[in-house]
């Protein structure tokens, strides 16, 4: 009778603190997820909707100058920073196993040796002391202990929080995959930027050349004018200044294309040399169509929005695991070996045998500020990933636009420029007949000369400025990873 009060009494004692627990863990924090806006255009202004889309290309599909698919092919093999990103996915990806390896049973192997004496008025000691081990043998003095033994743990993840945890560090491998994208779309734009602007330089130091030539027979002229009383002083002066000025126009240039090539073989992972390069063409060079697409594509294209997605589901998941901190850990240990005062007794069994299985549960109860503010810390780096994530989208939509409104802006200022350098060309030859027929002051001649130099530069500098933006309409796109 008292046995089974004895049992009722247990039974209750642990109704009641099992409803306690159940009523101190309804009491976990919970916030709401912050959700995304990915609302997006249907197309871009004045553009039609349609898929065709240009970043779908691959880049030795859409640069077609040889000489600069072989330099992005030993800049994507030996730039450095691309190096040390490739470094950094393999740490995300060694994270991914050892965040798999918690949630599966930890086994470990021992063995070990000891040797104790204790004093004989104690009670061990006393104990020993009349002791018999096996045959009259009397226990060792000192005593000495053997051991050797498997030994293993597993913590339950009842919570799912260990397997929350490799899933967010799978996502954030994933993500750092997506920002090794990105960085390949950005070294290839930048990589055929610094190509685009050494063969402009090129150009403008041919253009420069030839007007030097150009000034020179002018100053010629001008001088024999002089010699003849025709022209003064101040106008073989001028035009002497007006050489004298280009020539070190010219060498600037020169230090400018030094300064692009070097910059380039950074890029590309090696010590200064020249770059191989054709500059002949470079006015004539059309500009193909590039196709947009949707803008909803933007977020299946670019890395960086990718990237961005990536982090946002590991935010996620970074907050169920800081949930899972306010519930009881649940782990079982087990061991099973051998050990014996004498080491030629340890192979003696069952006697010399030995093993233990136990478990565990242990959870927080009083003084949870720091899992709270785990947890709420957690909440707001969701809500980052939230804004990053929007940013990303917002951003690249906003770049494609620029750009698309860039290309077509060059390309109306192309036309015109073109048009004013064919006209200041032709008034070059009109000036200098002018003057020689003594019908126009020398003045009119050097400005002449100097708008034509401007005019042609001008020309060389927005082509460059087309090319780059079609290249940065293509990144903008999402194309250069793939």
């Amino acid at each position: 009778m008292i046995k089974v009060i004895n049992t009722m009494k247990h039974g209750k004692l642990l109704i009641v603190l099992l409803v306690q627990i159940g009523f101190f863990y309804s009491c976990v924090p919970t916030r709401e997820l912050k959700k995304v806006n990915k609302n997006l255009p249907d197309n871009y202004a004045q553009q039609l909707a349609d898929t065709a889309n240009s970043a779908q290309l691959k880049w030795k599909d859409f640069f077609k100058d040889e000489n600069l698919t072989k330099l992005i092919d030993t800049a994507l093999a030996n730039n450095q920073e691309l190096r040390i990103m490739m470094q950094q996915i393999d740490v995300a990806h060694n994270e991914i196993k050892a965040r798999k390896g918690e949630y599966l049973p930890f086994v470990t192997y021992g063995a070990g040796a000891e040797i104790e004496k204790v004093g004989e008025y104690t009670r061990d000691g006393a104990v020993e002391k009349n002791l018999d081990i096996k045959d009259g043998e009397e226990f060792p003095e000192p005593l000495t202990d053997y051991s050797a033994g498997l030994f293993a743990t597993w913590e339950l993840d009842v919570w799912k929080k260990l397997r929350n945890s490799k899933k967010a560090a799978t996502l954030e491998y994933l993500s750092t995959i997506e920002g090794k994208n990105f960085m390949v779309t950005r070294l290839i734009a930048e990589i055929a930027d610094s190509y685009y602007e050494l063969i402009a330089l090129d150009n403008q130091l041919a253009i420069i050349e030839q007007n030097l030539e150009l000034q020179g027979n002018a100053l010629k002229m001008v001088r024999l004018q002089k010699e003849a009383a025709r022209a003064t002083e101040l106008a073989v002066r001028r035009f002497e200044a007006e050489v004298l000025k280009n020539k070190s126009h010219k060498f600037e240039v020169q230090q400018e294309i030094i300064e692009t090539e070097n910059k380039l073989n950074f890029l590309i992972g090696r010590q200064p040399q020249h770059i191989a390069r054709n500059s002949v063409g470079f006015i004539e060079i059309q500009m193909d169509t590039i196709y947009t697409g949707l803008p909803s594509q933007l977020l299946l294209n670019r890395p960086d929005i990718r990237q961005a997605e990536f982090e946002l589901e590991a935010a996620k998941l970074n907050i169920k695991i800081a949930r899972a901190n306010f519930y009881p850990s649940i782990a079982l240990k087990a061991g099973i070996g051998l050990q014996a005062f004498k080491a030629k007794y340890l192979t003696e069994t069952p006697e010399s045998l030995l093993y233990s299985v136990f478990g565990d549960v242990v959870g927080p109860l009083i003084n949870r500020n720091a899992i709270k503010a785990e947890y709420y810390m957690a909440n707001s780096k969701q809500i980052q990933a939230v804004y990053e994530y929007e940013k990303a989208i917002l951003g690249g939509y906003i770049e494609v636009v620029n750009q698309l409104s860039k290309m077509k802006n060059l390309q109306l200022s192309y036309n015109l420029k073109e048009k004013q350098v064919k006209a200041l060309t032709e008034s070059i030859d009109l000036s200098t007949r002018l003057f020689q027929s003594a019908r126009i002051e020398y003045i009119e001649v050097l400005l002449t000369q100097r708008e034509a130099l401007e005019s042609k530069m001008e020309l060389v500098e927005t082509k460059k400025d087309q090319l780059i933006a079609r290249v940065n309409i293509y990144q903008a796109l999402g194309g250069g990873w793939n």
